[in-house]
């Protein structure tokens, strides 16, 4: 493990994956990786449970890692991981809002929609990655994230700078980048101590993105059965 993503969801953080798996820092641990393999899905569920996290095991293979579910246990990681450096995305406080509304908050309304939906099959919702994924992210986000309380917008906003004060208190300024995608591929470049590449820094999942693959994740969440 060589770099560690501090930064909570919708502050670029699949944009930087892309950017770190360029810079030869791949592969990157994602959200989406999360959702694409149902064992990781159970093993992130495990830790959310407040069993015993064998990192290695969950992030075996990664040389980073950025986004929820790992970007809520930086703290840990940054033990476990010693070497590693550590990167914290943020960007405006009321814009990271705006984006949450706009996808991961919508998404979460949504898929209340779905699982309701999918009721009359219990035995199927139970044993669907869907429930696993629910749960798991209910846990590590809702709940050790934001104390529960994520239709709260001023708790979401005063928990995103609280964040950022607790990241930069805790870990020395040589180990941390706190980092804009915005800024480009300089400051991250100069951090990681890499060249810099000659094409543009990568600008995925914005809203719009976000909107048209989260339908199709949820569904393949819903057909998958247990493993």
């Amino acid at each position: 493990m060589r770099v560690i993503g501090a930064g909570f969801g919708r502050t670029g953080t699949l944009s930087l994956k892309t950017a770190l798996e360029r810079l030869g820092f791949g592969p990157c641990h994602h959200m989406t990786q999360v959702i694409e393999r149902p064992g990781q899905i159970r093993r992130w569920l495990d830790v959310a449970r407040g069993r015993p996290a064998d990192w290695d095991a969950i992030l075996g293979g990664y040389r980073s890692c950025v986004d929820w579910p790992a970007a809520a246990y930086w703290r840990e990681l940054a033990g476990h991981y010693p070497e590693a450096k550590l990167i914290l995305t943020v960007r405006d406080p009321q814009r990271w809002l705006a984006s949450m509304n706009a996808t991961i908050l919508r998404q979460r309304g949504r898929g209340s929609t779905v699982a309701g939906k999918a009721v009359t099959g219990v035995s199927r919702l139970l044993g669907s990655d869907f429930a696993a994924f629910t749960e798991m992210t209910g846990l590590t986000v809702d709940q050790r994230v934001f104390d529960g309380r994520m239709d709260d917008p001023d708790h979401l906003l005063k928990a995103f700078r609280a964040h950022i004060d607790e990241v930069t208190s805790a870990i020395p300024p040589e180990r941390l980048l706190v980092f804009e995608v915005g800024q480009g591929w300089g400051p991250l470049c100069e951090f990681l101590e890499v060249p810099v590449p000659h094409e543009p820094f990568p600008r995925v999942n914005d809203a719009a993105d976000f909107q048209n693959h989260a339908r199709t994740r949820i569904g393949r969440l819903l057909l998958r059965r247990s493993r």
